[in-house]
């Protein structure tokens, strides 16, 4: 596309971005950006670290709490491990959270609770990788970066008709985001083209009649954007099965473990068990009167399906395993726990 084309591009989206904006809690509005207010970077970082593989709708109230709770990268640094974790419970994918506090740590101890404005200083903390790295950069500090997620990606593969599948196409999808990435109000173009891609133009029946860039759009003269973009077949998720073990004293105190800092749900509290595999052995963590629970607990990670089998027993007052972490019963909170840990937790107790 020739300059001039470009341009009236990413014009026709700002302006169109203008009226009509998503509000956000971590956002600041183009008529008070335009006013002189600037994003808080804290909060948009916090914002995209918890939006990675998640949707806006489900961020929100996490993003209330984090932010209610922890107001700035010093509070949030300074929060205990085992309270941060509790927080992000639900949200998945719990490297980020893990991540998320030694980027905050060292933002508060490295950078006087600054974040650094270039993506090559944003690169260098814990957790941030290009694309986080290229938003901060864009939406807090209004640089000429190119953000590249998967609405940019869809609104850039119609936008120029190309079929070639991703992940492969990344590199051109890139490049032409790239071309239409303004030097005036970045970080706004960076929010409209996510914007437009998240309410417009949809993976499904996109909204063409609406759309600001129709005219321009090489898939909808075609009449391909349906189709687009195209992806390549993704290999069907294994199924993995386990055991796990809730133990119970007659105090009501709760036997559990901490998962080692590496792996799955690193660093979490969880309940003893065996490994994930396609035939587990039954390892209780010690001698017990275990019985199997009714029921099963499934849940599904980014790479497989879990199936798990829950085991629970009693235990007397003072029994209190050395390689095990004991919870007495009014310092014991569900939400401490990860989903699928929960899971089990809440099949248990209905039982």
């Amino acid at each position: 596309m020739r300059d001039s084309i470009q341009q009236d591009l990413s014009g026709a989206l700002l302006a169109w971005y203008d009226r009509h904006a998503r509000e956000m809690p971590w956002r600041v509005s183009p008529a008070d950006r335009a006013a002189g207010v600037l994003p808080d970077p804290y909060r948009v970082w916090l914002s995209e670290v918890m939006l990675q593989q998640t949707t806006v709708a489900a961020v929100r109230d996490y993003f209330m709490r984090f932010t209610t709770r922890w107001p700035t990268v010093q509070a949030l640094a300074a929060a205990p491990d085992d309270q941060v974790m509790g927080e992000w419970a639900g949200l998945g994918y719990y490297a980020r959270a893990r991540n998320l506090l030694k980027c905050a740590r060292v933002v508060a101890k490295d950078h006087d609770g600054t974040f650094p404005n270039s993506c090559d200083a944003l690169l260098n903390l814990p957790g941030i990788g290009p694309y986080t790295a290229a938003a901060i950069s864009a939406i807090a500090f209004d640089r000429p970066e190119t953000v590249l997620d998967g609405n940019v990606e869809r609104v850039m593969a119609r936008l120029h008709n190309i079929h070639e599948p991703l992940p492969g196409s990344k590199p051109l999808l890139k490049e032409k985001a790239a071309a239409l990435t303004p030097d005036l109000r970045p970080g706004d173009y960076a929010q409209a083209v996510m914007d437009l891609g998240a309410t417009i133009c949809t993976p499904k029946s996109p909204a063409c009649g609406i759309c600001p860039l129709r005219d321009l759009c090489r898939a909808h003269v075609a009449g391909t954007q349906p189709d687009l973009p195209r992806k390549t077949p993704k290999k069907p998720k294994p199924t993995r099965y386990g055991h796990a073990y809730i133990a119970q004293r007659e105090d009501g105190a709760l036997l559990l473990e901490r998962r080692p800092n590496k792996g799955l749900l690193g660093g979490m509290l969880g309940w003893p068990g065996s490994d994930w595999s396609e035939a587990p052995a039954e390892t209780p963590p010690f001698a017990a009167d275990w019985q199997v629970l009714t029921g099963e607990v499934r849940h599904t990670f980014t790479h497989f399906h879990l199936i798990l089998r829950i085991w629970k027993a009693p235990l007397p007052t003072n029994a209190a395993p050395s390689n095990l972490i004991v919870i007495e019963k009014h310092d014991f909170r569900p939400s401490d726990l990860p989903t699928v840990m929960r899971k089990a937790h809440d099949l248990w107790r209905n039982q």
